[in-house]
């Protein structure tokens, strides 16, 4: 850990992270004019957030900071792969790290890993179908468009909803805390496709007021003491690859899992690399 790393990281050990997380929600879902205006202007200056691909350019058109924040994006602007047997970017974002999941194990970074068991609520039966398989994780910055689309066209099998803190999940406390995305807070998608299980993790960070999905709307707040899940049998929704399966209220990070023999990764996705949502970051082997 780098002293800058440490300035950046120690004191949120002591920070109410679901408080701040909570008191955040109440200020971007505001919907005073001139305060949401202001909010957003400095975000869009900051980040240097591109408006011109926004389905509405217009900041007062939106009903508060989170509306903008969650913001649709036009027609067009992120095409769909059609090649054969792609695996889509879920997101607009940056690979945190990608490769093999070794023995039950997920490397996070500078010689960190955590188990693909505790990743998905602590359960050694929905970790197994993912041993020896791959993973990747991308990070959303606040600049970047924070809905959430399928990889794959899958059937949702369970949601796992798993509690926990709320560390930032930006690059100087990815490399500084050990089991970074097990201690937060997350939601785990478990689907069923035509090249077996996939997961799609969504770690919640602070200042993330919710996440939600699009069968089952906000899965968090509020938080929750133990393990919750949800199996889906009869009912279970379908969704096509590259349509919106949830999204960050506030950035984070999405981690994807395949089982062994089943996909692979493009040989350009590694750590750093910019993705944008329906590119192609792989291949189905099956």
């Amino acid at each position: 850990m780098t002293i800058k790393e440490a300035l950046t990281t120690l004191p949120q050990y002591a920070l109410p992270h679901h408080a701040l997380s909570r008191m955040l929600s109440i200020l971007t879902h505001c919907e005073n004019k001139p305060w949401k205006n202001l909010f957003i202007k400095q975000i869009i200056r900051y980040y240097g957030v591109n408006m011109d691909e926004a389905l509405e350019p217009d900041i007062n058109a939106y009903k508060c900071f989170n509306h903008f924040f969650t913001r649709e994006l036009k027609p067009g602007v992120r095409p769909l792969t059609t090649e054969n047997n792609a695996i889509a970017s879920p997101a607009d974002g940056t690979v945190s790290q990608a490769g093999d999941i070794t023995d039950g194990n997920i490397f996070q970074a500078k010689g960190k890993s955590f188990s693909t068991t505790d990743l998905l609520g602590g359960s050694a039966e929905r970790a197994e179908p993912f041993n020896n398989g791959i993973f990747t994780t991308i990070y959303l910055a606040p600049k970047d468009y924070h809905r959430l689309h399928m990889p794959l066209t899958g059937t949702l099998r369970e949601m796992v909803h798993i509690p926990g803190r709320l560390f930032s999940v930006n690059t100087a406390t990815t490399n500084s805390v050990p089991g970074l995305f097990v201690r937060n807070e997350r939601v785990a998608a478990i689907f069923d496709t035509d090249s077996g299980p996939m997961a799609l993790v969504l770690v919640g960070a602070i200042f993330v007021s919710s996440i939600e999905t699009v069968w089952h709307g906000v899965v968090t707040p509020p938080s929750i003491e133990s393990v919750q899940s949800w199996r889906y049998q009869d009912n279970a929704p379908t969704l096509q690859i590259g349509e919106e399966m949830g999204r960050f209220n506030m950035g984070s990070t999405i981690i994807v899992l395949f089982a062994k023999g089943k996909a692979q990764w493009d040989s350009e996705l590694k750590a750093e690399k910019a993705v944008k949502l329906g590119e192609v970051i792989g291949k189905t082997l099956v």
